[in-house]
């Protein structure tokens, strides 16, 4: 093999990528690999968003790797504690020798003849180089690095003070003593809103629709109690199986029970809540617990935001973009000096790479998912998408971990490519590949950007770790699935 021919080319060093690797090389340690990153830092979403306040909305000792766990006492960290466990783990374990930075894939072609991807990258933005594997993994996350997801904003053109997406935030940005409207109801309003209030003159979060709030300790004591008596292997293991199974217990109460779901959220919520910021219209939102994700808050740090006078939560609809302010359908108005438009990240699956087959292009929104994990008619390819109602890493592993054990029954069986087929007199039914209905998901769906989930067998998409990982260790790994043996 040359320096540019691999077994495997993972794509993208975030979380999904440095997890695949670490399966990989411990599965399969003789196969070769290559990390092709286009940014120049490892770590995805913690190295690029800048934001005030950034952190995870998962807590860490589940958003963490399983094989080298999370040892901070706290459960939810920020962007820079994140990136440095990311980048101290890599190291720990050889992955970081792997990762290409500034290497951009900008297409990939699979060969039946040679039983291999070709691959087209951009090196340092100019220089362009061609990689060959005969296994890919994508874990480029499922955004849009370079673009936000945009809303129309009446008048927002003529607003004559600063208008900033979250995504694209400036580092110099000094917001000392000025008066900032966050637009936006989701995770990252609720971050920036508590992250901004004490050097900001006021803050303010114009919502059209409320969201589920859920105040989350930022240290649990029976956490530190384990810690004290047992070894400290079995301790994080138990810390992180305890994490795990509350936040299945908690998502599968809420969906069965949602009118209980709803009442414990709200006795949560009215409790930390100021006199003067009522519960009714802010916090009562249009959908029932888990349809979309819900707005963590590590120590009630929002509500305490709100306490102080210095924030408020506002829930209307925009009229018109003032060059001063924001006016609402309400007549009220709120005074800005910076608006923040906090309105979602732009769905992109495969960081934007172009997919081929034999030269032809790849229709990647006409076809199904196979196991959450791989794409119909698409040789020896795998993809990670992590869980909406979970921590994004535990759907990581799940995909990885089955990855590892087809390519591992691959070799076995001395075969040159898996494709997964849906057989002609089978009749799949089209799902919508993710179970929330968020504004950025609805607008993916619209786009034609996800692959297709299916209604049942091998098709239908994920929905519970404890099930996938036994499936990914234990399963039937034949339906739906070819393997062939091609030489090359």
């Amino acid at each position: 093999m040359g320096d540019n021919d691999f077994d495997v080319i993972i794509i993208g060093a975030g979380i999904s990528g440095i997890n695949a690797a670490y399966r990989l090389q411990e599965g399969i340690p003789d196969y070769s690999y290559a990390i092709l990153e286009g940014r120049p830092e490892m770590g995805g979403t913690w190295s690029l968003f800048k934001y005030p306040g950034i952190r995870s909305d998962s807590d860490l000792h589940t958003f963490g790797f399983a094989w080298d766990p999370w040892k901070e006492d706290r459960s939810i960290a920020d962007a820079s504690s994140i990136l440095n466990y990311l980048k101290s783990t890599a190291e720990r374990h050889g992955i970081d020798k792997h990762i290409k930075y500034r290497h951009q894939v900008e297409s990939m072609n699979w060969s039946t003849e040679k039983q291999h991807w070709q691959l087209e990258v951009t090196v340092d933005g100019t220089d362009r180089r061609r990689y060959y594997a005969r296994q890919v993994l994508m874990g480029t996350g499922y955004y849009d690095y370079a673009r936000g997801l945009t809303t129309q904003i009446p008048g927002i053109d003529s607003f004559q003070g600063t208008v900033i997406h979250p995504q694209f935030w400036p580092e110099d940005l000094d917001y000392t003593d000025k008066k900032v409207v966050i637009i936006g109801s989701g995770a990252t309003a609720v971050t920036l809103l508590p992250n901004m209030a004490d050097r900001a003159k006021s803050v303010t979060m114009l919502q059209r629709s409320p969201s589920y709030f859920l105040p989350v300790p930022l240290v649990v004591p029976m956490d530190r109690y384990i810690k004290k008596i047992l070894p400290e292997k079995w301790a994080y293991k138990l810390i992180r199986l305890r994490f795990l199974l509350v936040g299945y217990l908690f998502i599968r109460f809420c969906r069965l029970f949602p009118n209980q779901g709803i009442k414990i959220l709200r006795a949560a919520t009215e409790k930390e809540l100021p006199s003067n910021i009522p519960f009714e219209p802010h916090f009562v939102p249009k959908y029932n617990p888990w349809q979309q994700r819900m707005c963590i808050t590590p120590g009630g740090d929002f509500f305490a935001a709100l306490r102080t006078g210095k924030a408020d939560i506002v829930t209307d609809t925009i009229d018109t973009v003032s060059p001063t302010g924001i006016r609402l359908r309400s007549g009220a108005s709120l005074d800005a000096d910076i608006i923040i438009t906090a309105t979602g990240l732009k769905i992109r699956f495969g960081g934007g790479a172009k997919i081929l087959v034999d030269g032809d292009p790849y229709q990647i929104s006409q076809k199904y998912v196979w196991r959450g994990a791989l794409l119909q008619d698409l040789p020896n390819f795998a993809f990670v998408f992590g869980y909406t109602d979970a921590s994004w890493t535990l759907g990581a592993d799940a995909t990885a971990q089955l990855w590892v054990r087809l390519l591992k029954t691959a070799r076995a069986k001395n075969m040159t490519s898996m494709v997964p087929r849906v057989g002609e007199t089978e009749e799949v039914l089209d799902k919508p590949l993710l179970n929330l209905n968020s504004t950025y998901i609805k607008a993916a769906e619209q786009d034609n950007v996800l692959p297709k989930g299916g209604d049942r067998g091998p098709w239908l998409f994920r929905s519970s770790y404890l099930k996938d990982m036994w499936h990914a260790k234990f399963g039937d790994i034949q339906t739906g699935l070819q393997f062939y043996r091609v030489s090359s």
